[in-house]
């Protein structure tokens, strides 16, 4: 069995948890509050710029020439596709891009960004794959579920989205993620193994609380409402 293959059935429960969280079913069936979603599309925005600088940090710790390009069309994608549905979005549900770059983080946002950055900064670069693989692996996997719902490709708000992450081109950013994560862990040990699977489904979890966030419009707990 492929290292990614057992990361992915231990991490099954959380996965079907995002799965079926009212705010991604939303998405699906067109029936999100839109509100909800142009919060969720703030918050998301701000955890890519972090999101990016993950791949920085990939491509400086790769020893192999392809890995840096590797991690260096991630960094692309990232920063000039993916981004820019953020703005077009942005844009069509009369968000400024002022008040897109200036969103505030949430306590999530926060939390996880700061998580995958410091395993990037302190750990290895298959600690930086475990990190951020979730992210791109079960956006398309939600892509993938949502696209089979009828009427959710074409729908006015959340079509695109639906589109863009249940694409072969976003599947393939996933693929070389999955891809390099098994070929550096061929011959880890079992204890290395163990940290990288916490690792993943701490990410995981991460994922699943981003979406409950969103639903619910969470920031501080203290703030004045």
């Amino acid at each position: 069995m492929k290292f990614t293959d057992r990361i992915y059935e231990t991490a099954k429960p959380i996965w079907n948890q995002s799965h079926h969280h009212p705010f991604v079913q939303g998405i699906g069936h067109g029936t999100l509050d839109i509100d909800k979603f142009k919060f969720f599309m703030c918050q998301d925005y701000i955890y890519l710029i972090d999101y990016a600088r993950l791949f920085a940090l990939g491509s400086l710790k790769a020893d192999r020439l392809d890995v840096m390009q590797t991690f260096a069309q991630m960094l692309h994608i990232t920063l000039n596709e993916e981004m820019a549905l953020h703005r077009a979005y942005a844009k069509r549900l009369g968000i400024s891009e002022s008040e897109l770059t200036n969103t505030k983080p949430s306590p999530t946002t926060i939390a996880y960004s700061s998580y995958m950055l410091n395993i990037a900064q302190r750990g290895s670069i298959k600690e930086l794959l475990a990190a951020v693989l979730p992210c791109a692996w079960s956006y398309y996997e939600i892509g993938k579920k949502l696209s089979e719902i009828p009427g959710a490709m074409e729908h006015e708000w959340y079509g695109e989205w639906v589109q863009m992450y249940q694409s072969p081109e976003f599947g393939e950013v996933a693929s070389w993620q999955i891809n390099l994560l098994n070929e550096f862990t061929t011959f880890s040990s079992e204890e290395e193994k163990n940290q990288l699977e916490e690792i993943f489904l701490n990410t995981s979890r991460f994922e699943y609380m981003f979406w409950d966030m969103s639903y619910q419009k969470a920031m501080w707990p203290l703030d004045e409402k």
